[in-house]
């Protein structure tokens, strides 16, 4: 059994209650790893988006973004605030609540990105920069909005805290307190660290799914070469139907980690490009056999490290 204490919490704000916020929601209140009140508000971008998560049952309340009298309803004696929306709408957020949070709110995020959260959150909030905790939980479906939310969603996984010197320790135990109420796993990392990581097993694959079908569509068979794609297909380019409008903030937003990324890939190409024109099979089978050993490996420890914490709970 976990010896990690309960997260209490009487309400929480989540502004974008779409798979990631709407599966917070539904976790912390569906898993019995929660105490408290643990009453739920959204704000969305839609009055339809907010009513689709009423009707589900995943908030208890929901405020419009642009009706101030609603908004600072929803923020007085908020526990916890979440930002689910796209990394590009987090310095517009943060400004926008700004006027109306409480001093002992603390702030957090869902972005994939963090320096340029950072970044925002210093401009919006400026001394009041220690509300914000900076997160990331790894986590996530093809689909996307509330229908999707999940409860179980954030067992196993990783959720990526990013804590910066202005904030107390106090407020990063309790944002991680609340990830591990969902069944996740809390590390931690600095902004650029994160950014660089993730550039390079989240982004750049990304980037690399959307490119193929990209590539295949602009061909004259694209009808038939679609017609005859399978697993390899399926399997490559399953993250293609990911949010375009969230992966396109995310590419702008994390550009400089993202470019040597793609730079370290290209040149790669490159050399499986003169392998396979030169009819090197000695030079692509050890590149192979290097991938194949590293990505088996990456999968053991992976079923590991989730067997390991279902055996902790």
């Amino acid at each position: 059994m976990t010896d990690v204490a309960a997260f209490s919490f009487n309400k929480l704000v989540i502004f974008g209650v779409g798979l990631i916020g709407g599966s917070l929601a539904r976790a912390l209140r569906e898993r019995g790893d929660a105490d408290g009140a643990r009453t739920v508000i959204g704000v969305g971008r839609s009055a339809a988006s907010s009513e689709r998560a009423l009707t589900l049952g995943v908030i208890d309340g929901a405020a419009a973004l642009d009706n101030d009298a609603a908004l600072r309803e929803a923020l007085s004696g908020a526990d916890i605030v979440l930002l689910a929306a796209p990394v590009a709408q987090t310095q517009p957020l943060l400004a926008r609540i700004a006027p109306y949070l409480d001093a002992g709110t603390i702030v957090t995020d869902a972005g994939s990105t963090k320096s340029d959260a950072v970044d925002a959150a210093r401009a919006a909030l400026g001394t009041r920069i220690g509300q914000f905790v900076p997160g990331h939980p790894i986590a996530g479906r093809e689909s996307s909005g509330v229908d999707a939310a999940l409860p179980d969603l954030y067992v196993g996984r990783n959720v990526v805290l990013c804590p910066l010197p202005e904030n107390a320790p106090a407020a990063v135990e309790r944002v991680a307190a609340m990830w591990r109420a969902t069944g996740a796993l809390v590390r931690e990392m600095t902004p650029a660290q994160h950014d660089r990581v993730f550039a390079s097993v989240s982004h750049l694959p990304h980037v690399l799914s959307f490119a193929l079908v990209e590539q295949i569509l602009n061909s004259p068979d694209a009808a038939l070469k679609f017609s005859f794609a399978a697993g390899g297909f399926r399997d490559f380019t399953r993250i293609a139907a990911s949010s375009p409008e969230m992966w396109r903030d995310v590419c702008v937003a994390n550009r400089v980690a993202l470019l040597d990324e793609l730079d370290a890939y290209t040149a790669v190409l490159a050399r499986l490009r003169a392998a396979i024109e030169a009819a090197d099979g000695a030079a692509l089978e050890a590149v192979f056999a290097r991938s194949r050993v590293a990505r088996t490996e990456w999968q053991e420890q992976r079923a590991a490290g989730v067997a390991n914490s279902d055996a902790s709970k």
